[in-house]
Protein backbone atom coordinates (compact mmCIF):
# COMPACT_ATOMS: atom_id res chain seq x y z
CA UNK A 1 0.00 0.00 0.00
CA UNK A 2 1.54 3.60 -0.81
CA UNK A 3 2.77 5.39 1.97
CA UNK A 4 0.77 8.55 3.89
CA UNK A 5 1.84 11.65 2.53
CA UNK A 6 3.96 12.36 5.79
CA UNK A 7 6.71 9.53 5.18
CA UNK A 8 7.18 10.99 1.70
CA UNK A 9 9.44 14.55 1.21
CA UNK A 10 9.38 13.64 -2.28
CA UNK A 11 6.20 15.14 -2.19
CA UNK A 12 6.66 18.28 -2.28
CA UNK A 13 4.47 20.63 -1.03
CA UNK A 14 4.53 23.03 -4.39
CA UNK A 15 2.30 21.51 -6.82
CA UNK A 16 3.85 20.85 -10.43
CA UNK A 17 1.11 23.17 -11.73
CA UNK A 18 2.85 26.07 -9.67
CA UNK A 19 6.05 24.90 -9.94
CA UNK A 20 5.59 25.49 -13.98
CA UNK A 21 4.93 29.69 -13.12
CA UNK A 22 8.39 29.46 -12.27
CA UNK A 23 10.07 27.19 -14.06
CA UNK A 24 8.58 26.99 -17.36
CA UNK A 25 9.04 30.62 -17.63
CA UNK A 26 11.25 30.30 -21.02
CA UNK A 27 9.25 27.74 -22.63
CA UNK A 28 6.71 30.05 -24.32
CA UNK A 29 8.39 29.87 -27.26
CA UNK A 30 6.71 26.09 -27.12
CA UNK A 31 3.69 26.77 -25.60
CA UNK A 32 1.81 29.93 -26.45
CA UNK A 33 0.32 32.03 -23.23
CA UNK A 34 -2.67 31.91 -25.14
CA UNK A 35 -2.92 28.23 -25.23
CA UNK A 36 -4.56 26.40 -21.95
CA UNK A 37 -2.48 23.66 -20.86
CA UNK A 38 -3.86 20.14 -21.50
CA UNK A 39 -4.01 17.53 -18.65
CA UNK A 40 -3.26 13.71 -19.70
CA UNK A 41 -2.81 10.58 -18.44
CA UNK A 42 -1.10 7.58 -19.51
CA UNK A 43 -3.98 5.50 -20.85
CA UNK A 44 -5.38 8.35 -22.62
CA UNK A 45 -2.01 9.02 -24.34
CA UNK A 46 -1.83 5.25 -25.18
CA UNK A 47 -5.15 5.70 -26.96
CA UNK A 48 -4.39 8.81 -29.04
CA UNK A 49 -1.11 7.22 -29.93
CA UNK A 50 -2.04 4.17 -31.45
CA UNK A 51 -5.21 5.59 -33.49
CA UNK A 52 -3.66 9.14 -34.74
CA UNK A 53 -0.08 8.67 -35.10
CA UNK A 54 1.71 8.70 -38.38
CA UNK A 55 2.99 5.64 -37.90
CA UNK A 56 0.16 3.94 -36.98
CA UNK A 57 -1.67 5.06 -40.28
CA UNK A 58 1.23 3.85 -42.37
CA UNK A 59 1.15 0.71 -41.06
CA UNK A 60 -2.59 0.17 -41.64
CA UNK A 61 -1.88 1.30 -45.36
CA UNK A 62 0.24 -1.52 -45.54
CA UNK A 63 -1.63 -3.99 -43.94
CA UNK A 64 -4.44 -3.19 -45.81
CA UNK A 65 -2.42 -3.44 -49.01
CA UNK A 66 -0.87 -6.85 -48.57
CA UNK A 67 -4.58 -8.18 -47.58
CA UNK A 68 -6.09 -6.67 -51.04
CA UNK A 69 -2.66 -8.24 -52.55
CA UNK A 70 -3.43 -11.98 -51.27
CA UNK A 71 -7.45 -11.32 -52.03
CA UNK A 72 -6.15 -10.09 -55.60
CA UNK A 73 -4.29 -13.18 -56.81
CA UNK A 74 -7.28 -15.89 -54.99
CA UNK A 75 -8.61 -16.22 -58.70
CA UNK A 76 -4.98 -17.11 -60.19
CA UNK A 77 -5.11 -20.78 -62.28
CA UNK A 78 -8.58 -19.86 -63.20
CA UNK A 79 -9.16 -19.00 -67.23
CA UNK A 80 -7.84 -15.77 -68.66
CA UNK A 81 -10.61 -13.98 -71.39
CA UNK A 82 -9.20 -11.12 -73.29
CA UNK A 83 -11.52 -9.27 -75.75
CA UNK A 84 -8.72 -8.33 -78.33
CA UNK A 85 -8.86 -5.61 -81.18
CA UNK A 86 -6.32 -5.52 -83.79
CA UNK A 87 -6.67 -2.86 -86.33
CA UNK A 88 -3.04 -2.77 -89.24
CA UNK A 89 -2.49 -1.87 -92.45
CA UNK A 90 -0.10 -3.72 -94.18
CA UNK A 91 1.93 -3.74 -97.47
CA UNK A 92 3.45 -7.10 -99.11
CA UNK A 93 5.32 -7.60 -102.55
CA UNK A 94 5.56 -11.07 -104.04
CA UNK A 95 7.59 -12.67 -107.04
CA UNK A 96 5.85 -15.34 -108.53
CA UNK A 97 7.30 -17.53 -110.48
CA UNK A 98 5.65 -18.32 -113.75
CA UNK A 99 8.26 -20.81 -115.72
CA UNK A 100 6.78 -23.83 -114.46
CA UNK A 101 2.83 -22.42 -114.98
CA UNK A 102 4.06 -21.66 -118.90
CA UNK A 103 5.79 -25.30 -119.26
CA UNK A 104 2.66 -26.97 -117.98
CA UNK A 105 0.20 -24.88 -120.05
CA UNK A 106 2.48 -25.66 -123.34
CA UNK A 107 2.48 -29.26 -122.72
CA UNK A 108 -1.22 -29.60 -121.88
CA UNK A 109 -2.42 -27.51 -124.63
CA UNK A 110 0.26 -29.48 -127.59
CA UNK A 111 -1.24 -32.73 -125.95
CA UNK A 112 -4.63 -31.93 -126.02
CA UNK A 113 -4.44 -30.39 -129.91
CA UNK A 114 -2.36 -34.02 -130.85
CA UNK A 115 -4.95 -35.99 -129.24
CA UNK A 116 -7.84 -34.25 -131.07
CA UNK A 117 -6.36 -34.83 -134.38
CA UNK A 118 -5.30 -38.35 -134.10
CA UNK A 119 -8.54 -39.12 -132.77
CA UNK A 120 -10.45 -36.92 -135.96
CA UNK A 121 -8.14 -36.94 -138.66
CA UNK A 122 -6.84 -39.37 -141.03
CA UNK A 123 -2.58 -39.92 -140.96
CA UNK A 124 -2.02 -38.04 -144.05
CA UNK A 125 -3.39 -34.96 -143.02
CA UNK A 126 -2.38 -35.19 -139.19
CA UNK A 127 1.17 -34.37 -139.92
CA UNK A 128 0.50 -30.63 -141.89
CA UNK A 129 -1.39 -29.83 -138.91
CA UNK A 130 1.28 -30.47 -136.50
CA UNK A 131 3.28 -27.48 -137.71
CA UNK A 132 0.16 -25.66 -134.92
CA UNK A 133 2.73 -26.24 -131.82
CA UNK A 134 4.86 -23.65 -132.99
CA UNK A 135 2.02 -20.87 -132.77
CA UNK A 136 0.76 -22.03 -129.57
CA UNK A 137 4.82 -22.22 -128.18
CA UNK A 138 5.32 -18.56 -129.01
CA UNK A 139 2.00 -17.56 -127.59
CA UNK A 140 3.04 -19.03 -124.32
CA UNK A 141 6.08 -17.47 -124.04
CA UNK A 142 4.70 -14.51 -124.18
CA UNK A 143 4.04 -15.17 -120.64
CA UNK A 144 6.80 -13.35 -118.33
CA UNK A 145 8.80 -15.81 -116.46
CA UNK A 146 7.80 -13.97 -112.84
CA UNK A 147 5.47 -11.98 -112.00
CA UNK A 148 5.61 -9.50 -108.88
CA UNK A 149 2.09 -9.07 -106.51
CA UNK A 150 1.42 -6.35 -104.36
CA UNK A 151 -0.90 -6.60 -101.60
CA UNK A 152 -1.85 -3.67 -99.21
CA UNK A 153 -5.18 -3.65 -97.27
CA UNK A 154 -6.71 -2.40 -93.97
CA UNK A 155 -7.78 -4.48 -91.36
CA UNK A 156 -9.90 -4.06 -88.15
CA UNK A 157 -10.15 -7.38 -86.23
CA UNK A 158 -12.38 -8.08 -82.70
CA UNK A 159 -11.62 -11.44 -81.63
CA UNK A 160 -12.13 -13.17 -78.21
CA UNK A 161 -9.20 -15.63 -76.50
CA UNK A 162 -8.97 -17.77 -73.77
CA UNK A 163 -6.14 -18.88 -71.94
CA UNK A 164 -6.54 -21.51 -69.00
CA UNK A 165 -3.52 -23.17 -67.17
CA UNK A 166 -3.42 -26.86 -66.62
CA UNK A 167 -0.30 -27.47 -65.10
CA UNK A 168 2.14 -24.95 -63.76
CA UNK A 169 4.32 -27.30 -62.07
CA UNK A 170 3.19 -25.23 -57.96
CA UNK A 171 4.02 -22.10 -59.46
CA UNK A 172 0.27 -20.62 -58.51
CA UNK A 173 -0.21 -22.20 -55.39
CA UNK A 174 3.50 -21.38 -54.16
CA UNK A 175 2.51 -17.81 -55.65
CA UNK A 176 -0.99 -17.53 -53.83
CA UNK A 177 0.82 -19.10 -50.54
CA UNK A 178 3.56 -16.24 -50.74
CA UNK A 179 0.52 -13.69 -50.88
CA UNK A 180 -1.18 -15.24 -47.71
CA UNK A 181 1.88 -15.18 -45.67
CA UNK A 182 2.60 -11.76 -46.33
CA UNK A 183 -0.66 -10.38 -45.54
CA UNK A 184 -0.20 -11.92 -42.25
CA UNK A 185 3.34 -10.83 -41.58
CA UNK A 186 1.86 -7.23 -42.38
CA UNK A 187 -0.81 -7.70 -40.08
CA UNK A 188 1.64 -8.84 -37.61
CA UNK A 189 4.35 -5.90 -38.15
CA UNK A 190 0.91 -3.09 -37.38
CA UNK A 191 1.21 -5.01 -33.91
CA UNK A 192 5.07 -4.93 -33.59
CA UNK A 193 4.71 -1.38 -34.72
CA UNK A 194 1.71 -0.73 -31.66
CA UNK A 195 4.40 -2.54 -29.35
CA UNK A 196 6.88 -0.36 -30.32
CA UNK A 197 5.01 2.81 -29.75
CA UNK A 198 4.31 1.65 -26.69
CA UNK A 199 7.22 1.72 -25.61
CA UNK A 200 8.58 4.85 -26.74
CA UNK A 201 5.19 6.38 -25.38
CA UNK A 202 6.19 5.24 -21.66
CA UNK A 203 10.07 6.34 -22.14
CA UNK A 204 8.34 9.46 -23.09
CA UNK A 205 6.43 9.82 -20.77
CA UNK A 206 7.72 8.86 -17.72
CA UNK A 207 10.79 10.55 -18.69
CA UNK A 208 9.32 13.68 -18.63
CA UNK A 209 7.33 12.45 -14.72
CA UNK A 210 10.86 11.98 -13.69
CA UNK A 211 12.22 15.38 -15.08
CA UNK A 212 9.29 16.52 -13.02
CA UNK A 213 9.86 14.91 -9.67
CA UNK A 214 14.12 16.11 -10.15
CA UNK A 215 12.99 19.23 -10.24
CA UNK A 216 10.54 19.61 -7.73
CA UNK A 217 13.38 17.95 -5.52
CA UNK A 218 15.81 20.35 -6.75
CA UNK A 219 13.38 23.65 -5.79
CA UNK A 220 12.84 21.92 -3.02
CA UNK A 221 16.56 22.26 -1.86
CA UNK A 222 17.34 25.53 -3.94
CA UNK A 223 14.18 26.88 -1.38
CA UNK A 224 16.03 25.00 1.66
CA UNK A 225 19.74 26.46 0.32
CA UNK A 226 17.80 30.07 0.37
CA UNK A 227 16.57 29.72 3.66
CA UNK A 228 19.68 28.47 5.09
CA UNK A 229 21.74 31.33 3.44
CA UNK A 230 19.42 33.68 4.51
CA UNK A 231 19.74 32.05 8.36
CA UNK A 232 23.47 32.41 8.37
CA UNK A 233 23.53 35.75 6.76
CA UNK A 234 21.57 37.03 10.27
CA UNK A 235 23.81 34.98 11.84
CA UNK A 236 26.97 36.37 10.76
CA UNK A 237 25.72 39.91 11.40
CA UNK A 238 25.00 38.58 15.01
CA UNK A 239 28.87 37.53 15.71
CA UNK A 240 27.73 33.66 15.66
CA UNK A 241 29.40 32.45 12.85
CA UNK A 242 32.47 33.33 10.72
CA UNK A 243 32.40 35.00 7.01
CA UNK A 244 33.65 31.84 6.10
CA UNK A 245 31.01 29.63 6.91
CA UNK A 246 28.62 32.07 5.90
CA UNK A 247 30.21 31.48 2.33
CA UNK A 248 29.74 27.93 2.25
CA UNK A 249 25.93 27.91 2.52
CA UNK A 250 26.69 30.74 -0.40
CA UNK A 251 28.22 28.46 -2.41
CA UNK A 252 25.74 25.48 -1.76
CA UNK A 253 22.74 27.88 -2.36
CA UNK A 254 24.48 28.42 -6.02
CA UNK A 255 25.20 25.05 -6.77
CA UNK A 256 21.47 24.35 -5.70
CA UNK A 257 20.48 27.08 -8.62
CA UNK A 258 22.61 25.79 -10.69
CA UNK A 259 21.23 22.22 -10.43
CA UNK A 260 17.81 23.90 -10.47
CA UNK A 261 18.32 25.26 -13.75
CA UNK A 262 19.69 22.07 -15.33
CA UNK A 263 16.62 19.82 -14.23
CA UNK A 264 14.17 22.38 -15.96
CA UNK A 265 16.01 22.34 -19.03
CA UNK A 266 15.67 18.55 -18.80
CA UNK A 267 12.27 19.10 -18.17
CA UNK A 268 11.72 21.81 -21.19
CA UNK A 269 12.96 19.06 -23.06
CA UNK A 270 10.83 15.55 -22.14
CA UNK A 271 8.03 17.95 -22.54
CA UNK A 272 8.49 19.07 -26.14
CA UNK A 273 9.62 15.10 -26.98
CA UNK A 274 6.24 14.05 -25.52
CA UNK A 275 4.23 16.54 -27.53
CA UNK A 276 5.96 16.08 -30.07
CA UNK A 277 5.32 12.16 -30.14
CA UNK A 278 1.79 13.27 -29.38
CA UNK A 279 1.47 15.80 -32.39
CA UNK A 280 0.93 18.46 -29.67
CA UNK A 281 1.74 21.48 -28.32
CA UNK A 282 -0.61 21.67 -25.24
CA UNK A 283 0.64 18.82 -22.87
CA UNK A 284 2.19 19.99 -19.97
CA UNK A 285 0.06 18.46 -16.87
CA UNK A 286 0.87 14.30 -16.14
CA UNK A 287 -1.47 12.82 -14.31
CA UNK A 288 -0.11 9.07 -14.16
CA UNK A 289 2.86 9.06 -11.44
CA UNK A 290 5.77 7.04 -11.39
CA UNK A 291 4.77 3.88 -9.78
CA UNK A 292 6.66 0.81 -8.20
CA UNK A 293 4.63 -2.72 -7.89
CA UNK A 294 5.42 -4.16 -4.07
CA UNK A 295 5.08 -7.61 -5.21
CA UNK A 296 5.91 -9.72 -8.42
CA UNK A 297 3.10 -10.83 -11.03
CA UNK A 298 5.37 -12.60 -13.30
CA UNK A 299 7.11 -15.92 -13.18
CA UNK A 300 10.76 -15.74 -14.87
CA UNK A 301 10.31 -19.79 -15.72
CA UNK A 302 6.63 -18.96 -17.11
CA UNK A 303 7.55 -15.81 -19.32
CA UNK A 304 10.43 -18.10 -20.74
CA UNK A 305 7.90 -20.35 -21.98
CA UNK A 306 5.17 -18.43 -23.30
CA UNK A 307 6.88 -15.33 -24.90
CA UNK A 308 7.42 -17.46 -28.62
CA UNK A 309 3.38 -17.54 -28.81
CA UNK A 310 3.40 -14.07 -27.24
CA UNK A 311 6.22 -11.97 -28.89
CA UNK A 312 5.68 -10.50 -32.27
CA UNK A 313 9.02 -10.27 -33.22
CA UNK A 314 9.03 -14.03 -33.19
CA UNK A 315 6.34 -15.06 -34.96
CA UNK A 316 7.06 -12.09 -37.58
CA UNK A 317 10.78 -14.45 -38.21
CA UNK A 318 8.25 -17.60 -38.15
CA UNK A 319 6.23 -16.02 -41.03
CA UNK A 320 9.77 -15.31 -42.55
CA UNK A 321 11.40 -18.72 -42.76
CA UNK A 322 7.39 -19.46 -43.98
CA UNK A 323 7.57 -17.44 -46.88
CA UNK A 324 11.36 -18.58 -47.54
CA UNK A 325 9.74 -21.91 -47.89
CA UNK A 326 7.38 -21.06 -50.29
CA UNK A 327 9.56 -19.46 -52.33
CA UNK A 328 11.93 -22.76 -52.51
CA UNK A 329 8.45 -24.30 -53.85
CA UNK A 330 8.33 -21.59 -56.40
CA UNK A 331 12.16 -22.15 -57.68
CA UNK A 332 11.75 -25.42 -58.00
CA UNK A 333 8.52 -24.94 -60.11
CA UNK A 334 10.38 -22.49 -62.55
CA UNK A 335 11.94 -26.25 -63.10
CA UNK A 336 9.15 -27.55 -64.69
CA UNK A 337 6.74 -27.74 -67.51
CA UNK A 338 3.55 -25.43 -68.12
CA UNK A 339 0.72 -26.53 -70.34
CA UNK A 340 -2.27 -24.61 -70.68
CA UNK A 341 -5.46 -24.69 -73.09
CA UNK A 342 -6.22 -21.67 -75.65
CA UNK A 343 -8.57 -20.83 -77.58
CA UNK A 344 -9.81 -17.28 -79.78
CA UNK A 345 -13.33 -16.69 -82.00
CA UNK A 346 -12.87 -13.44 -84.40
CA UNK A 347 -15.98 -11.51 -83.78
CA UNK A 348 -15.77 -10.30 -87.65
CA UNK A 349 -18.19 -11.64 -90.52
CA UNK A 350 -15.44 -14.66 -91.19
CA UNK A 351 -16.17 -16.05 -87.28
CA UNK A 352 -12.69 -18.04 -87.61
CA UNK A 353 -11.86 -19.73 -84.21
CA UNK A 354 -8.99 -22.09 -82.69
CA UNK A 355 -8.94 -24.24 -79.38
CA UNK A 356 -5.99 -25.94 -78.75
CA UNK A 357 -3.85 -26.94 -75.73
CA UNK A 358 0.29 -25.85 -75.50
CA UNK A 359 3.02 -27.38 -73.49
CA UNK A 360 6.09 -25.14 -72.89
CA UNK A 361 8.75 -26.22 -71.22
CA UNK A 362 12.27 -24.01 -71.51
CA UNK A 363 15.77 -25.25 -72.37
CA UNK A 364 17.64 -22.41 -71.98
CA UNK A 365 17.30 -19.49 -70.57
CA UNK A 366 20.74 -18.30 -69.08
CA UNK A 367 19.15 -18.68 -66.00
CA UNK A 368 20.75 -21.79 -63.60
CA UNK A 369 17.42 -22.38 -61.75
CA UNK A 370 19.41 -25.43 -59.76
CA UNK A 371 21.32 -22.68 -58.55
CA UNK A 372 18.15 -20.66 -57.63
CA UNK A 373 16.45 -23.58 -56.04
CA UNK A 374 20.20 -24.14 -53.80
CA UNK A 375 19.93 -20.50 -52.58
CA UNK A 376 16.70 -20.22 -51.82
CA UNK A 377 16.70 -23.32 -49.62
CA UNK A 378 19.91 -21.25 -48.50
CA UNK A 379 17.89 -18.52 -47.48
CA UNK A 380 15.57 -20.62 -45.60
CA UNK A 381 18.10 -22.36 -43.92
CA UNK A 382 19.66 -18.75 -42.97
CA UNK A 383 16.07 -17.47 -41.71
CA UNK A 384 15.47 -20.00 -39.21
CA UNK A 385 18.67 -20.00 -37.73
CA UNK A 386 18.68 -16.33 -37.52
CA UNK A 387 15.10 -17.20 -35.59
CA UNK A 388 17.09 -19.51 -32.84
CA UNK A 389 19.70 -16.46 -32.53
CA UNK A 390 16.80 -13.84 -32.17
CA UNK A 391 14.65 -16.42 -29.51
CA UNK A 392 18.54 -16.28 -27.35
CA UNK A 393 18.73 -12.90 -27.28
CA UNK A 394 15.05 -12.43 -26.11
CA UNK A 395 15.55 -14.80 -23.38
CA UNK A 396 18.82 -12.66 -22.09
CA UNK A 397 16.44 -9.29 -22.74
CA UNK A 398 13.66 -11.41 -20.61
CA UNK A 399 16.04 -12.70 -17.78
CA UNK A 400 17.87 -9.59 -17.54
CA UNK A 401 14.87 -7.17 -16.85
CA UNK A 402 13.04 -9.54 -14.83
CA UNK A 403 15.79 -9.20 -11.93
CA UNK A 404 16.13 -5.41 -13.01
CA UNK A 405 12.80 -5.27 -12.28
CA UNK A 406 12.80 -6.86 -8.70
CA UNK A 407 16.13 -4.76 -7.87
CA UNK A 408 14.36 -2.15 -8.17
CA UNK A 409 11.29 -2.84 -5.94
CA UNK A 410 14.20 -4.07 -3.49
CA UNK A 411 16.08 -0.45 -3.53
CA UNK A 412 12.48 1.16 -2.66
CA UNK A 413 12.18 -0.61 0.42
CA UNK A 414 15.38 0.46 1.02
CA UNK A 415 14.90 4.07 -0.16
CA UNK A 416 12.01 4.49 2.04
CA UNK A 417 13.52 3.60 5.17
CA UNK A 418 16.71 6.01 4.07
CA UNK A 419 14.59 8.66 3.42
CA UNK A 420 13.06 8.73 6.99
CA UNK A 421 16.90 8.80 8.95
CA UNK A 422 17.65 11.18 6.15
CA UNK A 423 14.69 13.52 6.93
CA UNK A 424 15.94 13.22 11.09
CA UNK A 425 19.44 13.52 10.36
CA UNK A 426 18.58 17.18 8.48
CA UNK A 427 16.36 17.86 11.55
CA UNK A 428 19.42 17.29 14.03
CA UNK A 429 21.99 19.04 12.60
CA UNK A 430 19.72 21.84 11.74
CA UNK A 431 19.28 21.94 15.97
CA UNK A 432 22.77 21.21 16.45
CA UNK A 433 24.35 24.04 14.22
CA UNK A 434 21.66 26.88 15.79
CA UNK A 435 23.19 25.65 18.98
CA UNK A 436 26.48 26.39 17.77
CA UNK A 437 27.02 22.21 18.30
CA UNK A 438 27.71 22.00 14.69
CA UNK A 439 28.76 23.38 11.33
CA UNK A 440 27.71 24.34 8.31
CA UNK A 441 29.35 21.76 6.46
CA UNK A 442 26.88 19.17 8.22
CA UNK A 443 24.17 20.69 7.22
CA UNK A 444 24.59 21.28 3.86
CA UNK A 445 25.45 17.74 3.71
CA UNK A 446 22.59 16.56 5.37
CA UNK A 447 20.09 18.80 3.22
CA UNK A 448 22.37 17.53 -0.21
CA UNK A 449 21.72 13.65 1.15
CA UNK A 450 17.67 14.08 1.50
CA UNK A 451 17.49 16.02 -1.94
CA UNK A 452 19.83 12.67 -3.06
CA UNK A 453 17.50 10.11 -1.83
CA UNK A 454 14.50 12.21 -3.20
CA UNK A 455 15.99 12.28 -6.47
CA UNK A 456 17.01 8.45 -6.09
CA UNK A 457 13.86 7.29 -5.40
CA UNK A 458 12.04 9.28 -8.90
CA UNK A 459 15.20 7.59 -10.71
CA UNK A 460 14.21 3.92 -9.28
CA UNK A 461 10.81 3.99 -9.71
CA UNK A 462 11.40 5.22 -13.66
CA UNK A 463 14.24 2.79 -13.73
CA UNK A 464 11.62 0.21 -12.49
CA UNK A 465 9.24 1.64 -14.93
CA UNK A 466 11.51 1.11 -18.12
CA UNK A 467 12.42 -2.70 -16.81
CA UNK A 468 9.02 -3.89 -16.59
CA UNK A 469 8.22 -1.89 -20.17
CA UNK A 470 11.21 -3.91 -21.98
CA UNK A 471 10.26 -7.32 -20.06
CA UNK A 472 6.32 -6.64 -21.43
CA UNK A 473 7.55 -6.10 -24.57
CA UNK A 474 10.32 -8.59 -24.87
CA UNK A 475 7.56 -10.98 -23.54
CA UNK A 476 5.58 -9.33 -26.45
CA UNK A 477 2.40 -8.52 -23.43
CA UNK A 478 3.18 -4.61 -23.38
CA UNK A 479 -0.10 -4.52 -24.40
CA UNK A 480 -0.67 -5.38 -20.52
CA UNK A 481 1.14 -2.52 -19.47
CA UNK A 482 -1.93 -0.29 -18.16
CA UNK A 483 -2.76 -3.04 -15.61
CA UNK A 484 0.21 -2.42 -13.92
CA UNK A 485 -0.13 1.51 -13.12
CA UNK A 486 -3.69 0.48 -11.05
CA UNK A 487 -2.38 -2.95 -9.07
CA UNK A 488 -2.90 -3.16 -5.30
CA UNK A 489 0.17 -2.78 -3.62
CA UNK A 490 1.50 -0.25 -5.70
CA UNK A 491 3.61 2.88 -4.08
CA UNK A 492 3.45 6.07 -6.28
CA UNK A 493 5.79 8.71 -6.44
CA UNK A 494 3.50 11.65 -6.64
Amino acid sequence: MPLPRTDYSIKIKHTFRSGLLLGLGCFSGFFSPTVLAQSISYSQAEQSLLTSSYSTQANQALQQSAELQAQAIKGLGLPRVDLNVRAYAFHNELDIPLGALKNNLEQTLSNGINNKIDESLPSDLADPLNSLQQPIRDGVELIPDSSQVVLDDQVIRPTVSVMMPLYTGGLTSSAKEIANIQAKRSAISSEQQQDVQRFELIQAYFNAQLQKKLVESSRFNLNAMQQHYANALKMEQQGFISKGQRMQFEVAKNNALRTFQNTEANLRSSLFKLNNLMQSSQITDLTTPLFINQQHNQNITALLKSYQDQSSLVRKMQLDSQLAGANVKAQSAAKKPNVFAFGEYSLDDKQNWIVGVAARYNLFSGIDKNKSVQAAELQRYASELMTERTKQEIESLIYSSFNEVTSAQQSHLLLQQNLKAAQENLRIQQLSFKEDMGTATQVIDAQNALNGLQSEMALNAYKYVMSLATLLQSHGSIDQFQSYINQSHTDYIR
